[in-house]
């Protein structure tokens, strides 16, 4: 029995500044995330792909960690495969070199695009533009590693890509202490199945990226003082989080407000001072004062005060939540 091929394209790509190591894919194939992209930071990155062989992810990276080229990690991989002529892969190393591989069985269009510090390789895709694209992109957009993986997506895309369709993207990229809680999974954003599956894919990681990536420009911190408080102040007491006077203060109850503000929205990764906010977690303090006024103003209240409170609000009574202790409360 013939086992199923599904047709992909993929970049695989190391920031040889930091050892940022990253995979952006996209298939005619359900929840393509789960199966084709591998990534370490300051190892490397791999892309297993057509007749896909999983264990090729694991099995690259750890010769990579050995201090393997991405070159010499596609030739063991693929001696040692005896179903190697239906699959295809992707290497880089995090010294920026990359290398891939195509089986001469792989389903037409199948080939790739080497070059400095990534690779870019699809199968059954409408031609070789879909990767010449991907690699045209990768090199000339502007920004870190995400957003140069995300614009190949896109460029793939823009010529044909997968020539069955579209189905499923992930982006997956390694960042050294950069992820939630100081894990090195900076990214981690999948569509398993949508009809646009690249665009709903950059939607999501627009909000993971405005939730829990700190990416701005330091610069552009804005220290919470004077109509910056003043304004900060206003739409945490439209939500309910701030009831203090609305003075441009920026005293101890409004910190503590802001910071039950900043964990309920799990901002908490992104923004670690109470002093400045980025313009990023300051817009959507707007919005969402916004959208609270309108909710009061256009809906009907059917529980007394529901409306006047916000969502921050504590439940009334104002008593906090009690602390559960980890020993058993079963009754005896």
């Amino acid at each position: 029995m013939n086992r199923p091929r599904f047709g992909t394209f993929s970049i695989v790509a190391c920031d040889r500044s930091d050892g940022t190591c990253g995979v952006a894919v996209q298939s005619k194939f359900i929840a393509v995330g789960a199966v084709v992209p591998w990534a370490e930071t300051q190892v490397g990155a791999v892309a297993t792909q057509a007749s896909s062989n999983p264990a090729w992810g694991p099995e690259g990276l750890a010769l990579l960690k050995k201090g393997l080229s991405a070159k010499e990690v596609v030739r063991r991989l693929v001696d040692a495969d005896a179903g190697r002529d239906e699959r295809q892969l992707g290497v880089v190393d995090a010294r920026g070199e990359a290398a891939a591989f195509t089986g001469p069985k792989c389903m037409d269009w199948a080939g790739q695009v080497v070059g400095d510090g990534f690779a870019c390789q699809g199968n059954i895709l409408f031609g070789p533009a879909v990767v010449k694209s991907m690699a045209r992109a990768y090199e000339t957009t502007r920004g870190d590693i995400a957003d140069r993986l995300l614009a190949a997506l896109f460029a793939g895309q823009r010529e044909g890509g997968d020539r069955r369709g579209q189905q499923s993207a992930a982006l997956l990229v390694s960042k050294k202490a950069s992820g939630y809680g100081a894990s090195d999974r900076w990214i981690d954003v999948r569509v398993d199945d949508h009809p646009s599956p690249i665009e709903e894919l950059r939607r999501v990681f627009r909000l993971y990226d405005l939730t829990l990536l700190n990416r701005e420009d330091p610069k552009t911190l804005l220290p919470i003082q004077g109509e910056v408080a003043l304004a900060v102040q206003h739409d945490l007491s439209v939500l309910g989080y701030y009831t203090g006077r609305l003075n441009g203060m920026w005293d101890a109850g409004s910190r503590a407000s802001f910071v039950r503000f900043v964990g309920e929205h799990n901002f908490e990764n992104k923004q670690q001072t109470t002093d400045a906010i980025w313009p990023t977690v300051l817009s959507y303090l707007q919005e969402r004062a916004g959208a609270e006024v309108a909710r009061r103003t256009q809906t009907a209240p059917i529980v007394p005060d529901a409306l006047s409170r916000g969502p921050g609000a504590q439940p009334k009574g104002g008593k906090p939540s009690p602390t559960h202790s980890k020993k058993s409360t079963a009754s005896k």
